[in-house]
């Protein structure tokens, strides 16, 4: 008798072997001391092939600031003497960003069906699970297509709550970045928390019974498919621009937010943080965009999960303004930090992203707030730069559950205190 050999192995063991490969490709780690250095690593960027970590792009470094970038094999040994040679004091994150890769997933790559809230999920798996969790909790799931992306995936969106008339809501996305895969793993481990604690935990018993959660498992399906497929490290949609090869537009600069003029946001469509020929050009952002407008009477709080850097972060990224109700946000997001940290004691900084990080537009946070959202969050998760975006699996959970009392923490205040 022949063995068969399953069809979802042989997929997912050529999507592993033609995708592209970062062998002893390198992250670094800097903190500029003076203007002179971070004009060196601007002019660094602009002759070598830099994907920035952190800041996520060049024109964002400033002094004492801390900048994770992943070089290629074949440049980190030039960039390394450049550094060394302009007195650059550098730290080596990750030597081999391929090893990395490969242990994001404990050394157990799973290519079985089966989905896991502990293990990453690809995009099929994650379709799958959307359909089974509204059919396991029929009196608190529901889902809804919003959409589709550029490459006409179907973007799934699941409302939780008790059905019962009309409540106010919060949505949240997750993914909308693609290599930031603990962001969509906290979105499945959201969902099914919620509800399967219900009638058991007293706190979500009683925020599903009088709120509801919109929750975008994956916003970027497209772009999170190429990370698992093609390129692990990609970043943008998929969408084609007509006047260039390059492909993709950064779908957190493409809202209607100030978009294209403030912060240092990029017109060239080969740049991670292009923003698109026009707000709302994406297929993607149109979808939540519109779906956010037809429910702005209910929807109180925005909540949109990225990864890395441990940080809660508000309006405004567009102006160094403060927002009207700054002061209250700032409690929100104390308590809220105060809530994470309680499990494991892991340290989160919180503020205005324009001051806290730097400034940007186009942003999904800043369009929410924009809308009438007062309250809009950014959370970027773990961690502060071990692994950034290779976040390993062994993480997922104890990342998960401190999450979730954060955004209980914030549920709460807006059931109390929204109107």
């Amino acid at each position: 008798m022949k063995s068969m050999v399953p069809l979802g192995l042989i997929v997912a063991t050529f999507a592993l072997t033609s995708s592209r490969c970062f062998d002893s490709a390198k992250v670094f780690r800097v903190k500029p001391q003076n203007e002179k250095q971070v004009n060196f690593l601007k002019y660094l960027a602009s002759i070598k092939q830099l994907d920035f970590w952190h800041p996520d792009s060049a024109p964002h470094i400033v002094t004492q600031m801390q900048v994770d970038f992943h070089v290629s094999a074949h440049q980190s040994r030039s960039v390394q003497t450049l550094m060394e040679q302009n007195e650059i004091q550098y730290e080596i994150l990750l030597h081999n960003l391929q090893e990395e890769i490969e242990k994001q997933f404990d050394g157990k790559r799973n290519f079985t069906s089966r989905h896991s809230y502990t293990k990453y999920n690809d995009w099929d798996k994650i379709a799958a699970w959307t359909a089974r969790i509204a059919k396991i909790y029929p009196k608190l799931v529901s889902r809804i297509q919003i959409g589709n992306t550029f490459e006409k995936q179907p973007m799934y969106l699941l409302k939780v709550g008790k059905k019962s008339g009309r409540k106010k809501a919060i949505f949240m996305d997750c993914g909308i970045h693609a290599r930031e895969w603990i962001s969509p793993a906290f979105c499945q481990w959201f969902v099914k928390q919620a509800a399967s604690t219900y009638g058991k935990d007293k706190i979500m018993t009683h925020l599903l019974d009088s709120l509801n959660f919109y929750v975008l498992p994956v916003f970027n399906i497209d772009g999170y498919v190429w990370s698992w497929t093609q390129d692990r490290m990609w970043r943008k949609n998929r969408s084609k621009n007509s006047s260039t090869n390059c492909t993709g537009t950064d779908l957190n600069r493409n809202f209607a937010a100030a978009w294209g003029t403030t912060g240092f946001i990029s017109d060239d469509p080969c740049d991670e943080t292009y923003y698109g020929p026009a707000p709302e050009s994406e297929d993607e952002t149109k979808a939540v965009a519109t779906f956010i407008r037809n429910h702005l009477s209910s929807i109180k709080a925005y909540l949109n999960i990225h990864a890395y850097s441990q940080m809660l972060l508000f309006p405004y990224g567009y102006t160094f303004h403060k927002a009207p109700n700054h002061d209250e946000l700032t409690e929100v997001a104390k308590a809220a930090m105060e809530a994470l940290s309680s499990l494991y004691s892991t340290k989160y900084e919180y503020g205005a992203s324009a001051t806290l990080i730097y400034p940007t537009s186009g942003s999904s946070v800043d369009w929410a707030y924009d809308q009438g959202i007062k309250y809009s969050f950014v959370f970027e998760l773990r961690d502060k730069g071990r692994y950034g975006f290779l976040l390993p699996e062994s993480k997922i959970k104890s990342t998960c559950k401190e999450t979730m009392l954060a955004v209980k923490s914030i549920a709460n205040y807006i059931l109390s205190y929204a109107s």
